[in-house]
This record gives C-alpha cells, sequence and structure tokens, in this order.
C-alpha cells in the first residue's frame, strides 16, 4: 500500500508538468478544440488522483504520509522532500479542484482557445501541487515565487479592460517584493543551520532575538499573499483585471498560500515571536474585519465588492491562526477552504453577469431574479453562504475561530461579531439590489439565464459548500491530528 500511495503522489505532483510538455510539443496551436479537451481531461485526472490520495491518507498518523526524500546536490545538503499531512492535503484537493473548474469556466470564450492560455493553468495547477507538497524552505520559496509567472500572464494578456497592464505589474511587484525578504531570511538559516529541509528545522532551536527577526522577514512574504491590511492594495486592482477563471484561482488558492506559509513555517519554527507579535497580528485583523467589511459597503464593481469582503474573511483566518489553540487555528484551515470555495463560486457568478451584459458596475443591475431564475437562487445560496449561514462550510470555521478568540479574551469575539454583522449587510444590501429591485429595461433588453455548463459548475460549488457546512468531521478528522502535531512543535 505504501508503494502504491508514494508513486501516486509523484503522478499526481508529475502530472500538469506532463500535460505541459504534451501541449507545447505534439498539440498543434490550430487544434483549437483539441486544446481544451487535453487540458480539461489532464486536470481532471489530476484531481481524480488527489482524491485517491485522500482515500489512501490515513487520518490516525501524526506524521507526514507519503514522504520521500531526492538527494539533489550533497556538497551544499540541499535535498528534495515531498509528503503531505492532513493539513496540505486538502489545500492539494482545493487546487486541484479548482483549477479543474476554470478550464470549464473558459469553455465557450473563443479568446481563450489558444495553447499559452492553458499552459498557464497547468504550470499554475504543477507550482500549487508542489507548494503544499514539498517539505524543503528553499524549494518551497522557489514553488511559491514561481505561481506569479503564470498569474502575470493570465492577468496582463487575458484580463477583461484596458487598466489589466497596471493590474498586472502591479500584483506581481507587491507580491514579489514581500517574499525577497523571506528569501534573505531563508539563506541566513541555510547559512547558520547548514539546512533547508524543514523536518530538520523544527527540531533545531533560534535564539529568542533571532527569531524575534526571521519572523518579520517571513511575515512580510506572507502577509502580501494574504493579504493583510496594509500589504491588500494589489487585490482589489488585480481581481477586478483578471479574467474569470484567473480570479476563481486568485481568490480560492493564492490567497491561502500566506495562511499556509504561517501555519507551515512561523508557527513551528518561531513559537515564541509568534507569541510575542500576537497583538500585533490580532489588530491588523480586527481592522482587516472592519476596514474590509465597510469599504466593500460603498463600492460599485461586483469583483471589487467580493475582493474587500476577502480581505475581511482572511482577516479572520488571521485570527484563528495566532490564537494559538486548537479551535482557532483547525477553523482557520476550514474558513480557508470554504473561503476558496465560496469566493470561487462568487466571481463566477459575476463573471457570468459580464460575459452577457460586458460590465460589472452595479447599477446596470436590478430585478434579475424576474428574468434569470435559476442564476439569482444559485447567487442567493452562495451569498448566504459567505455571511456564514448556518449550514454553510464557513460558519463551521468561524464558529470554531471565535470559540478559539474566547479563549484569549471576549473583547477579540466582540469586535468579530461585529464585523460578521457588517458582512451580513453587504451581503444581503447586494443581493436585493441585484435580485429584488424593479427589473429595469433602460440598459439591457435581452436577458438569459444560466446555461447547462453553468449550472454543472454551481451545483458542484453548492454540494461541497453544504458538505463541508453538514458534515465538517469528514474534514477535520485528518486536520486534527496534523493540527495536534503542530501543537506539539508549537508548545
Amino acid at each position: 500500500m505504501f508503494t502504491f500511495s508514494f508513486n501516486l503522489l509523484l503522478l499526481t505532483m508529475s502530472l500538469p508538468l506532463i500535460g505541459i510538455f504534451i501541449l507545447i510539443f505534439f498539440i498543434s496551436d490550430s487544434e483549437k478544440y483539441f486544446i481544451k479537451i487535453f487540458s480539461f481531461t489532464i486536470t481532471s485526472i489530476t484531481f481524480l488522483f488527489s482524491l485517491l490520495l485522500w482515500i489512501n491518507f490515513s487520518e490516525s498518523i501524526f506524521q507526514f504520509q507519503f514522504l520521500q526524500t531526492y538527494r539533489l546536490i550533497s556538497f551544499f545538503n540541499i535535498n528534495y522532500s515531498v509528503g503531505l499531512d492532513g493539513i496540505s492535503l486538502f489545500f492539494l484537493l482545493l487546487s486541484t479542484f479548482l483549477i479543474n473548474l476554470c478550464i470549464l469556466i473558459s469553455w465557450e470564450n473563443p479568446k481563450f482557445f489558444i495553447k499559452e492560455y492553458f499552459l498557464c493553468f497547468l504550470f499554475l495547477e504543477f507550482c500549487l501541487i508542489q507548494i503544499f507538497c514539498v517539505l524543503d524552505i528553499l524549494f518551497f520559496y522557489v514553488f511559491f515565487e514561481s505561481v506569479l509567472i503564470p498569474m502575470f500572464l493570465i492577468i496582463g494578456i487575458w484580463g477583461s479592460r484596458e487598466r489589466k497592464i497596471r493590474a498586472s505589474f502591479q500584483f506581481f511587484l507587491y507580491t514579489l517584493i514581500g517574499s525577497l525578504f523571506m528569501f534573505v531570511a531563508i539563506i541566513f538559516i541555510y547559512s547558520v543551520k547548514g539546512t533547508t529541509d524543514l523536518l530538520s528545522l523544527w527540531f533545531t532551536d533560534f535564539s529568542y532575538n533571532l527569531q524575534l527577526v526571521l519572523w518579520i522577514f517571513f511575515f512580510l512574504g506572507f502577509a502580501v499573499k494574504i493579504p493583510m491590511i496594509p500589504f491588500h492594495i494589489w487585490l482589489p486592482e488585480a481581481h477586478a483585471e483578471a479574467p474569470t477563471a484567473g480570479s476563481v484561482i486568485l481568490a480560492g488558492v493564492l490567497l491561502k498560500l500566506g495562511g499556509y506559509g504561517f501555519l507551515r513555517f512561523s508557527l513551528p519554527l518561531f513559537p515564541f515571536a509568534c507569541l510575542y507579535f500576537n497583538p500585533l497580528i490580532f489588530l491588523l485583523s480586527l481592522i482587516a474585519i472592519i476596514y474590509g467589511s465597510l469599504t466593500t459597503l460603498r463600492q460599485i464593481d461586483l469583483k471589487k465588492i467580493i475582493a474587500y469582503s476577502s480581505i475581511a474573511h482572511m482577516g479572520f483566518v488571521t485570527l484563528g491562526i495566532f490564537s494559538l489553540n486548537i479551535n482557532g487555528i483547525e477553523g482557520s484551515i476550514i474558513l480557508m477552504l470554504s473561503h476558496g470555495l465560496i469566493s470561487s463560486a462568487m466571481f463566477f457568478c459575476v463573471g457570468i453577469l459580464y460575459d452577457r451584459y460586458n460590465t460589472r458596475i452595479l447599477k446596470y443591475f436590478s430585478g434579475l431574479g424576474q428574468v434569470m431564475p435559476l442564476y439569482i437562487i444559485f447567487f442567493s445560496f452562495f451569498s448566504f453562504s459567505n455571511i456564514s449561514f448556518p449550514g454553510t462550510s464557513s460558519f463551521i470555521g468561524e464558529f470554531l475561530i471565535l470559540i478559539g478568540l474566547s479563549k484569549v479574551s471576549f473583547i477579540l469575539v466582540g469586535i468579530s461579531l461585529f464585523g460578521v454583522i457588517l458582512s451580513a449587510s453587504y451581503a444581503i444590501w447586494l443581493l436585493n439590489r441585484v435580485s429584488f429591485n424593479l427589473l429595469t429595461t433602460y440598459y439591457f433588453i435581452q436577458f438569459q439565464d444560466i446555461s447547462r455548463r453553468e449550472f454543472f459548475i454551481m451545483l458542484i460549488l453548492s454540494f461541497v459548500i453544504l458538505w463541508l457546512g453538514i458534515y465538517p468531521s469528514s474534514f477535520l478528522y485528518e486536520i486534527n491530528f496534523s493540527t495536534l502535531s503542530l501543537f506539539k512543535l508549537l508548545f
């Protein structure tokens, strides 16, 4: 069983790279229909293999599973190590699932029927899988930064409006500069400890003052990716200019890389620094929740509404991570997975309107419930999921985070609950404006409800959101043992 599982992990990691190789050298640019069929087949098989990894994953083992190490440069003690635990497993599943949906989302748009577009998504999938599998901080950094290249191209080339070039450069430079500080810290760690292997470094002690400095350098790299206030400037612009599939993968997975980095590196490597900087994180997170929610209320672009709401939700995530207890950390993981699904669904809903009417300005849409009933049913469900309505996935995450915060301070709980009220305000306000006002035909005279393909995508997302909200134990069993292992290192 172990040999089969390891080969399955290796194959899952290699499939997107194999797809890239075949797409470049063996498929002609003129075979446009075959290009998207092939890309969808590769991403579907990759997702199925990631599901097999989940099936073969033992929920009662604390250690990393499917662990394998390849010695690359013996003289410099640089090894390529891969493995999965309960935390990285579900982020891997989320990545392969959403990349597969991104191919479906782009299925009928003729401007995406070119080889380079699908190559970007296959390369993006390869890098994301590597990020969640590698157990070496140097290789993590390499793939952590490599995701910028395909996203830069997706936004800059296939973006929807005239500011796409500016948005792509803003996204690239902001996130790259923040990560350079982390690269400096990695070089320093290697020069002092002689290794970049994560499992070895977990059992290596850093002095108190050194932890404070290294934590700040890693924090700058992760905070830009989440993004935390005040490192969020690139996010609304990148979302507004990206194509629908680009926004889906940006909100669904790329915003989770910072939270994953905190869990995988900052907490186990620098525990004293995490305790020291706790007040700072709480302050920035609460500002993100309140500021993000209030800013969402005054937006007129549908994509920017969802982008700023994502900043508020990521504030809840960082509160949960740095509550430094089991409930808070498990809640933050569930909320990241939930937000990856719900924000992707919301951006897809906005993309449907933009494809039909070539605008995302809120004032042009009113009373769509009368002419697009199926669309509004799904839009209503995703809107209520976005405010953590009971029975949906975000409710589980936020509930666990609030339980974790109650063990730290009830003041934090009170301010966070005010953020929940604000999130309900902007979500219900948006839903009312789009769905239930009087239908106006001043701007549009033709209306079309969702197609079978769009219905199928929304149905899948709705099912997973309900599954995670109604039966979270199917996810929490694996997450719990990995979180306990993290606490063993932390304390």
